[in-house]
Order: C-alpha cells, then structure tokens, then sequence
C-alpha cells in the first residue's frame, strides 16, 4: 500500500452513467468502492445531454405535430411558451441541477463517493483534491477505473473565447427564448438543438464547416435533414468557416465566408474534448492522447488493474456504449468471462425526422476493403408514408457485405427512425443472412416495409 493511502478494493474516477453503475454494482457485491466526481453524480447526461434534451425535443416535436393539423384534419392554434419546457427541465429533469438523488443512490449501494479532482499518483493509486480543500489518497487492491467523461469543446475561431456564447450547458439551462441563435456545428447535438429552438419561435442559422451536416453518417441522411430543416426556415450554411466571433453586450457578430451574421444568442456544438490530460497518466507510463487504448475488457493497454469506459475510449461517445462497457469491466474486475465484444454501435440522432444507424457506412465499409452492395429506399413512398403524409420524409440505406451475405451497417432516417433501426441492429449484430431478411414478412402498411424495399435495391 502507497504512504498515507487508505486501501479499498476498487476506485472510479467520474460518475457519468457508467461510473455510476460499475461503481454501484460493485460495491453491491461487497467490495469496497471509492466513486470520485467533480461535478454531478450522473454526469453530462441526466443534466445537459439526453434526459433534458430530449424533454426539449418532445415539446419542440408536439408544436411541429400541431401544425401538421391543418393538412390533414381541420384548425389547430399553437402558441409556444418555452417556460413550460424551462420549468420541466429545471424541476423534473435536473432538480435544478442538484445531484442529491444520484449521490443517496451510491451511499444506498455502499459506495463511498468524495467530491473533488481525482487524479493517478502510480499504479493503482489516486490523490484526490476534494472540494473540502483536503487530498486524501486511496490505494485498490482491484484497479482503478478512468470514467473522465468529455466537455464541450471551443473551436480557434478569433474572439470567441472572450464573448458569452452557450455551450450545450447554458442552452438547456436558459430560462429565455432567444429570438434569433446562430448554431456552430452540425453534429447531433447542433441538430437537435437548433431545430428545437426553431420550433419554438427562435430564427436559427447552423453554421458547418464541412461540406455536409450529419457528417459521420449516409450522405443520403444528411440530405434528408438537410431538406427538413430548411423546410422548417431554418438556413444552413455549409462549407462555411467562421472567421471571428465579436459581442457588443447584447448581440453576437459572427462572420463567415458570406458575410456577418447578427445574432441574439451563439451556440457552439462543434464537438466535445476528452477529460483525458489531468488524470494523472504519466505517473503510470502513459502519455496522453485523445484517447485510451483498451482491450475488449476495457483494461487499459500495458496496464495492471487498470480501466477505463466511456467517452475516452473512442469506441463511441454515447451513453448506451459507457453503459455497455461498465457492464463489461465490471465483469472483468469480478473475474467473470465475457462474451465477444459487441462492435455494431448503434446510435440515434433525436431530430425530426429521427436518424438511427447502426454498423457501418457504406464509407467506413469501403475504407475497410469490404465489397459491398447498397440499397436505398425512401420513406414518403412506402404505404406507410404514404397514409401518414406531413413529416414522412425519411430514407432506409442497407449495407450488404456481399461476400459473407450479411448486413454490416443500416441507417433508418424517420419517425422513431431512432426506434425502428433497432431491429436493423439485431441483423448487423447477429449476422442474419441477408436471404433470410428478404425471406422475410414485413407488416403492412408500417414504416418498416421500407427495409424490404431497401434490401431488394440491393439485390438489383
């Protein structure tokens, strides 16, 4: 045991979801488990991701659905008010951003949780700087596990760093609609954000620097949303570089390649940086990078008790994926064996239409050197698109291995697309021949009739 250290069995460096639930569960088990966290028990997810997010999304997606009203069943008056998604937000989402909840959850497992910087001092140590202003030091006879999460990252643009721009934090803490927001990326928290703030009144811009929002998925995705949006008013500019960033006290000047865009609000969603170079890394041989290499156990490379899941590891910065990989390191510290690796990544995009993926793109399948066949089909032109009318605009894109005849990637872009690409994902995951997917009866007149289309394009 180190000097002055107080021995357990296992320690957990951030209490995101995974965190949460590897440092829960073992310490369920009778291990004596340290939980250390900065800031809130739960991490970004229940507090500024998913949870409050999609509470915007939802109300964001009833106005949409109200002003469908009129092209298919008689007068609707909708008039937003965004304290009702405010307030939700802040007391049935957040607790006004108090982690009381999530903090009795870990004591009521047994695990011990010190607030405050956590940090490696050697192999299988950790110095904390407690927010108490004391630096208690811990030792594990198990390992440690790096759960470190990420934080919104700010790109060089000149003069942003000195202006009040929001961050995914700031915009679902607001209690204002701001009447006209420019958005600086389009990934899927840009996406989301942008076309829930639309929704409700705000006049919205998304700036992205690329040639294409959306941009890891199908292209044929990209172009999906890319209509919606601008249908809904929305301007999106792409292969747009913004130059400066300048704010007078009230109003954002945000230049770009086209001009200068005067703006109420700014919000930057141009990714996210890993809180990976202040744990400590070099005091176990470990430089650090943008990532940490680990074993399908999740037991980082050269390494002895040594973990680390979620964000950090660059297998998928999701949650469902952190709460996978705690599953499996929590194995692994218990000595159980594993299963194979689960590769598939399904994810979602909560935009309306949804974008659900799973597997590869057709790209990252060429780029692998995998022949493949693809086949597309529409969503508005399938029965149920048909009969459902305003907001059926969606696309299914299969993508056949066609040596070993099964899928390997599938993007279901639609209502629920989130929902429906899952079945997708049990073909992708399971390698179900792709013969016995056409071989196959797909109930009429639903969204998922679309995939048998996509499939026989692929057989063409």
């Amino acid at each position: 045991m180190s000097e002055n250290s107080t021995e357990v069995d296992v320690i957990v460096i951030g209490t995101g979801p995974g965190g949460e639930a590897l440092a829960t569960r073992l310490a369920k088990t009778g291990l004596e488990v340290v939980a250390v966290e900065s800031r809130l028990v739960g991490g970004e997810c229940p507090y500024w991701g998913c949870i409050p997010s999609k509470m915007f999304i939802r109300a964001a997606n009833a106005l949409a659905e109200a002003r469908r009203v009129p092209q298919v069943a008689g007068t609707a008056t909708v008039e937003p008010d965004f304290s009702l998604v405010a307030k939700r937000i802040r007391e049935e989402a957040t607790d006004s951003w108090d982690d009381t909840v999530a903090a009795d959850r870990l004591a009521d497992a047994g695990v011990t949780l010190v607030r405050g910087h956590g940090r490696l001092a050697g192999a299988r140590t950790v110095e904390i700087e407690a927010t108490d202003g004391s630096r208690p030091r811990f030792t594990a006879r198990r390992g440690v596990v790096l759960n470190p999460g990420t934080r919104p990252a700010a790109p060089p643009v000149d003069g942003l760093a000195d202006t009040p721009f929001w961050t995914n934090r700031e915009a679902l803490e607001t209690e204002h609609l701001p009447a006209s927001l420019a958005v600086l990326g389009g990934g899927p928290i840009g996406l989301e954000l942008a076309q829930a703030f639309a929704r409700f009144g705000s006049e919205v811009t998304v700036l992205q620097h690329g040639p294409r929002i959306l941009a890891p998925e199908e292209p044929e995705a990209s172009e999906v949303l890319t209509g919606v949006l601008r249908a809904e008013g929305i301007t999106v500019l792409t292969d747009t570089e913004v130059s400066t960033v300048t704010h007078d006290g009230s109003t954002f000047a945000v230049t770009h390649g086209d001009g200068t865009l005067q703006v109420e609000q700014l919000l930057v969603a141009a990714g996210r940086t890993p809180n990976i170079d202040d744990l400590g890394l070099d005091t176990v041989g470990i430089e650090p990078g943008r990532s940490l290499d680990v074993d399908d156990a999740l037991r980082v490379a050269g390494q002895d008790g040594l973990w680390a899941i979620g964000d950090v590891v660059g297998r998928g910065a999701f949650t469902h994926v952190s709460m996978y990989q705690a599953q499996r390191a929590g194995s692994d510290v218990l000595g159980e064996d594993l299963p194979p690796y689960d590769e598939s990544l399904p994810r979602s995009t909560f935009t309306d239409p949804e974008v659900g993926g799973v597997g590869l793109t057709e790209k990252q399948a060429r780029d692998r050197g995998i022949d493949v066949r693809t086949g597309v089909a529409p969503l508005n032109e399938s029965s149920r698109g048909f009969v459902h009318g305003p907001g059926n605009e969606g696309v299914v894109k299969v993508v056949v291995d066609v040596k070993r005849g099964v899928l390997v990637g599938a993007t279901f872009v639609g209502p629920a697309g989130g929902e429906s690409v899952s079945g997708l994902g049990v073909a992708v995951r399971a390698e179900v021949p792709v013969e016995v997917l056409r071989n196959s009866i797909y109930a009429y007149p639903t969204f998922w009739r679309a995939v048998e289309t996509a499939l026989a394009d692929a057989a063409e």
